[in-house]
């Protein structure tokens, strides 16, 4: 049977005491004065203490949007569900977006005609709101136990149905009024549900600015719009305050698709026009032959504080990520290497349509090249910060002899060199140059055994002058190579590899593993120069005396 409910009368026993209407909240939070190409965008991250490479995938187009047209770009803290809350979450997420060069124009702990930008400071908003739906229709209250919503699935599966809470199964829809009331006064908890007009067989389309038309099912669920302590879900939310706030363009992962056509209903039952959606590709990397998606579970580079706490420079990121969200991206920088980010013409029309690909080697390559055009004085002031808050032994270290530091840097990233990649791996890379980090890594070269490797420190040691310049120093090494039977040229081993015991490469390369500790470095000569004769030759005796 269906009762015919006076809804006016239903809104107001369900919200008897708001202090404003739809209509003041529209007065409070007036049409922005921008212009008609303006557009205002938001990221909109839940305060679970975790930040994530989506999040700044979607902050980087959000971001670009907003500034490239002259508009708002702003932040909003969906903090509906509180048991996900994590103290001191916002301010991580602004610290954290900070560190990657994203500002906002407004949000919270901040400015903003808007506010609040956190969701828990705008129930009363969102039950004028909710109260208006219910006024015209399109909203009821919901008192099933979770008990009746499990058989209700039991019972939908044995008949070959489709799960939800629709049509006969929708079992509170057309309540008496008297039952609703009676039900109210006795406290029994109820959700609020959106009454959908829905049909399961209908298609509806949505013109979304990355890929186009698309079309989806329309919505037939009654959808919850408020919980039963009164907060808001996420789909009845966003979509009241992306109206109030002037939200122009929505940008989001593609795992939000299916929820589309819910609130494409909403913003049809409120009688707003509907924003921009852009539905970005995910994220995805290959395991093995196969692309996946990136898991919080699997994959450390999903969040945002392992590339902070690796020591990746932010300019980095920004560059990377931008190869997978524009195209043409690449194609621009080597037309203009010297142009800033800024000056890129960013485009939602050449956003990727299907799943992006993480790539960290690609990352590494990039921020090599970055980090070879920083000036060595950056470069030093950045591993000094970098390891002033994750490494403070090797920052006591590092800042001790500042110019001693500094000259090893320029060593390691003079042109053509593009040694560092992080400030973490800096660290790695630059163990050599002090004695409390140096240790051997590389084997060394299986051409020269042991007898004539302790030969070779033993002669070396002998000839060695910190004051020979380079040529010098190298010829010193030639001769006592060829006086051990090795090659002085590769050349000449090549033409009569049976005649020597091996060639000056493999000389070389075992000095160099006894004073670099690895097998790759920038020239040796040089090296010691920097590091000073007391490290050479203590380095080269400890080997000397070697097992």
């Amino acid at each position: 049977m269906i009762y015919v409910v006076d809804y006016h009368k239903l809104a107001n026993l369900l919200f008897p005491d708001l202090k404003y209407t739809i209509h003041d909240y529209e007065k409070i939070y007036p049409k922005r004065k921008l212009d008609n190409s303006a557009k205002v965008t938001r990221i909109a991250p839940s305060p679970t203490g975790f930040i994530h490479l989506g999040n700044l995938f979607s902050a980087i187009i959000n971001e670009r949007l907003a500034r490239k047209s002259g508009g708002i770009f702003f932040l909003r803290i969906e903090d509906t569900d509180n048991k996900r809350e994590v103290p001191g979450a916002v301010d991580k997420i602004k610290s954290t977006l900070k560190y990657f060069g994203i500002s906002f124009d407004e949000g919270p702990i901040g400015k903003g005609e808007y506010g609040p930008y956190c969701q828990r400071e705008r129930v009363a908003v969102y039950h004028a709101f909710a109260k208006a739906l219910v006024e015209k229709g399109f909203a009821y209250p919901c008192f099933c136990t979770e008990s009746q919503l499990s058989e209700m699935r039991e019972k939908q599966r044995n008949q070959k149905l489709n799960l939800g809470y629709y049509g006969n199964s929708a079992i509170h829809r057309n309540s008496d009024f008297g039952d609703i009331e009676q039900k109210i006064a006795n406290k029994e908890p109820y959700v609020l549900r959106f009454r959908s007009g829905g049909d399961v067989k209908n298609i509806i389309k949505i013109e979304d600015a990355i890929r186009g038309e698309i079309t989806l099912q329309e919505n037939y669920q009654d959808f919850i719009l408020l919980k039963s302590d009164g907060i808001p879900t996420y789909h009845f939310a966003h979509v009241v305050d992306d109206h109030l706030m002037g939200t122009t363009h929505v940008v989001r992962g593609e795992e939000w698709l299916p929820s589309l056509p819910m609130h494409y209903q909403l913003f049809e039952a409120f009688e707003w026009q509907l924003p921009v959606y852009c539905h970005t590709a995910q994220l995805m990397k290959f395991d093995g032959s196969s692309k996946r998606k990136l898991s919080k579970r699997k994959d450390p580079e999903i969040a945002l504080e392992y590339y902070i706490s690796e020591g990746y420079d932010p300019s980095a990121v920004w560059e990377y990520l931008l190869t997978i969200l524009n195209s043409n991206f690449e194609e621009w920088r080597i037309l203009n290497p010297d142009s800033t980010i800024g000056d890129f013409p960013f485009s939602t029309e050449k956003l990727s349509k299907s799943g992006a690909l993480f790539d960290l080697k690609k990352l590494n390559d990039i921020s090599k090249n970055i980090i070879s055009k920083m000036s060595v004085k950056e470069v030093y002031n950045n591993i000094a910060t970098w390891a002033g808050k994750y490494d403070m032994e090797f920052a006591g270290i590092f800042t001790l002899n500042p110019s001693y530091s500094v000259a090893a840097l320029t060593l390691c990233t003079e042109t053509p060199r593009k040694d560092i990649m992080s400030w973490k791996q800096a660290k790695r890379y630059l163990r050599f140059f002090y004695d409390e980090t140096f240790k051997i890594e590389d084997d060394f070269p299986v051409a020269v055994n042991i007898s004539d490797r302790k030969l070779f420190f033993n002669k070396f040691l002998e000839t060695y002058n910190y004051s020979d310049d380079k040529s010098t120093w190298f010829n010193k090494i030639v001769n006592i190579a060829v006086e051990m039977g090795y090659a002085g040229t590769v050349k000449e081993y090549k033409n009569n590899p049976h005649q020597y015991k091996g060639h000056i490469g493999d000389i070389n390369g075992v000095l160099r593993v006894c004073i670099v500790g690895r097998l790759n470095s920038p020239d040796l000569w040089s090296i010691c120069k920097i590091i000073g004769d007391a490290k050479v030759r203590n380095r080269v005796l400890s080997q000397t005396f070697s097992n």
